[in-house]
């Protein structure tokens, strides 16, 4: 048996040594690129995610805080997480103080999304607060009738969305809470409460929520509440800024994403940090130091 094994062995070397080391780069290659079709095919089916969608790990039932700055606008995470909420299967509440539904539909579309159609197909509920009679003498009365009014409506379109047959996950989302504030005539006390009431719907339905707020608005101030208060409330925190090294020709600033969570019972703080650069049809993601300053 063991000379009838090792003949088998010098059979095996022999034929490798005739077919010629030609024949044996050209069979490996023949694997390699075999090997890459299959891994290329695999990507075409399923892109890889960007380094913020892999930072958010997609998971529901959160609150999440965008801070930005006059130097640096967190408006384009605002827009990323819109289209990526619509390319799933979650059902959007948008609020917004700050822009017409127009001003999102046109740069929506150019990232490849059509709002236009994502509300005709109720799968986008848009609340244009722009449109709202501020008009009364009462101004106090008005602006906690309204913000109590509101929730209603955004507590009745959760309900509606959650209706449907598939019990689908609902996103509501703000933009931005300082304009909500001045709304609110700089009454924090009521803005807090209105946030406070939709974030009970985290615990009633389920649902994630996603607020931007201007961070340098409260710099002048000793305890900026209603800043500290939302941050408290959030699982995640994605912070917008500027370079610290300054301007830079690829590099428009850099986020900061803070994931809070519970390990062992104690809260644990993941903190990742990136740079990115805006562009029409999105944003761009990167690590520090993989793109050259010009």
């Amino acid at each position: 048996k063991k000379h009838s094994f090792t003949n088998q062995r010098k059979a095996t070397r022999n034929a490798l040594l005739l077919e010629g080391p030609k024949t044996l780069v050209s069979k490996f290659k023949s694997q390699i690129e075999s090997q890459i079709g299959i891994e290329l095919l695999i990507m075409a089916i399923a892109p890889p995610s960007n380094l913020l969608d892999e930072a958010l790990d997609g998971k529901g039932g959160r609150m999440i805080l965008i801070e930005d700055c006059v130097e640096t606008s967190g408006a384009f995470v605002v827009h990323h997480l819109l289209k990526s909420a619509l390319s799933s299967d979650v059902l959007l509440v948008f609020i917004s103080f700050a822009h017409p539904f127009s001003h999102y539909d046109r740069i929506l579309r150019k990232m490849g999304c059509n709002l236009s159609v994502q509300r005709d197909c109720k799968k986008l509920m848009f609340f244009d607060m722009l449109m709202a009679d501020n008009r009364d003498s009462d101004r106090a009365k008005l602006i906690e009738e309204r913000l109590i009014s509101l929730f209603g409506e955004i507590q009745r379109a959760v309900e509606v969305c959650l209706s449907h047959e598939g019990n689908q996950h609902v996103t509501l989302m703000i933009d931005d809470v300082s304009l909500l504030e001045v709304d609110a005539n700089g009454s924090s006390n009521f803005v807090l409460d209105f946030l406070h009431y939709c974030n009970s719907l985290r615990a009633q339905f389920g649902c994630s929520i996603v607020a931007l707020n201007h961070d340098d608005v409260y710099t002048t101030m000793d305890e900026p509440n209603l800043l500290l208060h939302m941050e408290y409330l959030a699982d995640m925190v994605i912070k917008v800024e500027p370079l610290a090294t300054g301007l830079a020709t690829d590099v428009h600033g850099q986020l900061t994403v803070t994931n809070r969570g519970l390990e062992d019972g104690k809260t644990r703080n993941k903190v990742q940090n990136f740079h990115f650069r805006v562009k029409d049809s999105g944003a761009e993601y990167f690590y520090p130091g993989s793109k050259g300053f010009k």
